[in-house]
């Protein structure tokens, strides 16, 4: 695979990654709504349970975690594709 294909392929990953990383951040932005904004009066019962809002605090911040250390990890290989590769435009 040469260096073009690779970099279109880290591209497609870090696409796929944040569609998956997308609930984690929902499940964190909900959490933090019935943890602090919601007081009781949720827009659905869910949210006004406790332990159901930390549950979802926890589990979308680990979602949110993985899909940052993935960009993260993606994005420092394309950075050293691009650089081994040299700058465009010069003959």
């Amino acid at each position: 695979m040469n260096k073009e294909q690779r970099l279109k392929e880290i591209d497609r990953e870090i696409v796929k990654v944040g569609i998956i990383d997308a609930p984690g951040t929902i499940l964190v932005g909900l959490g933090l709504y019935g943890k602090f904004a919601a007081r009781g009066e949720a827009f659905h019962p869910l949210l006004n349970d406790a332990s159901a809002v930390n549950l979802m605090l926890v589990v979308g911040g680990a979602i949110m975690t993985w899909g940052a250390y993935k960009v993260f990890s993606l994005s420092r290989e394309k950075m050293r594709l691009n650089k081994a590769e040299g700058p465009r435009g010069i003959s």
